[in-house]
């Protein structure tokens, strides 16, 4: 099985990264931070700088620490994930929560989304989050079995009007996370 690691977007990435956001085309890159907007990487390293701090992140957001999930075999990133530092707002206690994935279309299928959740709630434990809250829509099998193999524990399912779509709210408590055998 491949080895997975979490790690800091860089420029070393750029390529990848390119790459990564086109293979997405019109779908939404769920854990992304909002990189279907820039253009350049180099600007959207900049907006992740700003997004990490709480002194310069916009009030009405969360702060938030950026990964790229990289394949150890080839270096090649097969997901991104997003990991609010609170959920403090309106929109992620209820629909956003804590830590936002994605992975790549043509990787999926594979079990990676499951290993880098499991990484990802290993970095939220390492901000000293105690208990993480994740979402997913109603009808995303793939997302809900993901973080149910991770030990989510189902609170409830809330209406985004935004989206016009039910969201699934889970709890995970860091402290009794599931352990794997990678």
């Amino acid at each position: 099985m491949d080895n997975l690691s979490l790690i800091q977007p860089s420029l070393a990435y750029e390529a990848e990264l390119m790459t990564y956001r086109e293979a997405f085309d019109e779908e939404h890159i769920y854990g992304g931070a909002n990189l279907a907007q820039y253009e350049k990487i180099a600007d959207w390293l900049s907006y992740l700088e700003k997004m990490s701090d709480e002194s310069t992140c916009p009030p009405d957001r969360a702060p938030s620490t950026t990964f790229l999930c990289v394949r150890q075999s080839d270096n090649a990133i097969v997901g991104m994930c997003n990991i609010r530092h609170h959920i403090k707002t309106a929109f992620l206690l209820n629909i956003g929560g804590h830590i936002g994935y994605s992975i790549k279309p043509s990787e999926r299928l594979k079990g990676y989304a499951t290993r880098q959740l499991h990484l990802a709630l290993l970095e939220a434990q390492k901000m000293g989050l105690e208990k993480v809250l994740l979402t997913c829509a109603e009808d995303n099998i793939g997302s809900e079995k993901t973080i149910l193999a991770n030990g989510g524990i189902y609170e409830d399912t809330r209406y985004d009007a935004s989206d016009d779509e039910n969201i699934k709210r889970y709890w995970i408590d860091l402290e009794k996370l599931v352990e794997f055998n990678w």
